[in-house]
């Protein structure tokens, strides 16, 4: 398979990358990448260069994304803007790159290479709170951010085109991931290296915010099956089953650590505008239709990933500063 792959240095893109190299031996990735912020290109050192090909580009370049989908047999699309914090006080890099990027995507797609499969990498936070139960795939959008409202906007180009282009296109939403090579900023490595810096870890409001956690590599496993098996046009909720306060996640790490309780290290901060209460994902379809089931569960993947980050200080150091680890990022100008 000759795989293109969009935002590939980034957590998930990077994990896929060296799932899908490792798993499946005739495996050629392009791994097309802006370089910014969230992305490090040490999540990716020492790949064969006649498996492995990095470009430097941003997939809002019409030109760039016309010449790298020729030829390649399907591309999952991970690049966009991620952290909800920043969307609220910069929203117009969001609807660049996770809008607009996706259109030019599409629009190379539909010209150049119309037959390519497409896995278009979403999020759950385009249904918005579950007040109670779980969203199926046909779940209402109720986005609560500015970066959740660009991702579902995305979500919606790409089942279009699926539609009214016949581009074989799916899309899938999961819930929250952890594991190694996370960017700091987001609050498992940020709660890690905050612990492990003798800083007070920050909690949101009361920590009652309740997400579904599910280790990246068993996210990689479902984008995978999704590639192969997905029908076209279709949407597939991704979920562990893990549903966690933040309060009860940051006890485990802190737990993990050997910080005990833990409860002279929190710190409760003002939260930020717009906090959904809850997420939650049926993904009963995925499940059930392709046979993807999740296989780490949360303790041990969350010692497996405070494990990875206590033995990799060369990868995170350089990424820290008083921004990245900010109590409160949505306060702030990025």
């Amino acid at each position: 398979m000759d795989l293109l792959v969009t935002g590939g240095l980034g957590f998930i893109g990077s994990n896929f990358i060296l799932h899908t190299l490792r798993e499946y031996p005739e495996a050629v990735v392009t791994n097309v990448d802006d370089t910014r912020y969230g992305s490090n290109p040490r999540n990716l050192e020492g790949l064969p260069a006649d498996r492995y090909t990095l470009v430097k580009g941003d997939i809002a370049d019409l030109g760039i994304m016309s010449r790298l989908v020729k030829g390649k047999d399907a591309v999952v699309n991970f690049a966009a803007e991620t952290h909800v914090d920043r969307s609220l006080s910069n929203p117009g890099s969001f609807l660049q790159s996770n809008v607009l990027g996706v259109f030019n995507l599409l629009e190379a797609l539909r010209e150049e290479n119309p037959k390519a499969r497409l896995v278009h990498v979403s999020t759950d936070e385009v249904y918005g709170d579950a007040v109670e139960g779980s969203f199926t795939e046909r779940g209402a959008l109720r986005p609560s951010s500015p970066y959740s409202a660009s991702k579902a906007s995305s979500d919606m180009f790409v089942l279009a085109y699926a539609r009214t282009y016949g581009l074989p296109a799916m899309v899938t939403r999961c819930t929250n991931n952890y594991g190694p090579r996370q960017f700091p900023e987001k609050l498992i490595p940020k709660t890690i290296l905050r612990a492990s810096l003798s800083l007070k870890v920050p909690i949101y409001g009361q920590g009652t915010n309740i997400r579904d956690w599910i280790y990246v590599l068993d996210h990689c496993r479902a984008v995978k099956r999704v590639l192969e098996a997905g029908e076209k046009g279709h949407i597939y909720n991704v979920s562990a089953g893990d549903e966690k306060t933040n309060l009860e996640v940051v006890g485990e790490i802190l737990r993990i650590m050997g910080k005990g309780g833990g409860q002279d290290l929190l710190e409760f901060v003002e939260d930020r505008p717009g906090h959904d209460l809850r997420y939650s994902l049926d993904s009963s379809k995925i499940r059930d239709e392709l046979g993807w089931e999740p296989l780490q569960s949360f303790k041990d993947g969350m010692v497996e990933t405070v494990k990875w980050y206590q033995e990799n200080e060369i990868w995170w150091r350089p990424l820290i500063d008083d921004k990245v680890l900010s109590p409160t990022p949505w306060r702030l100008t990025w």
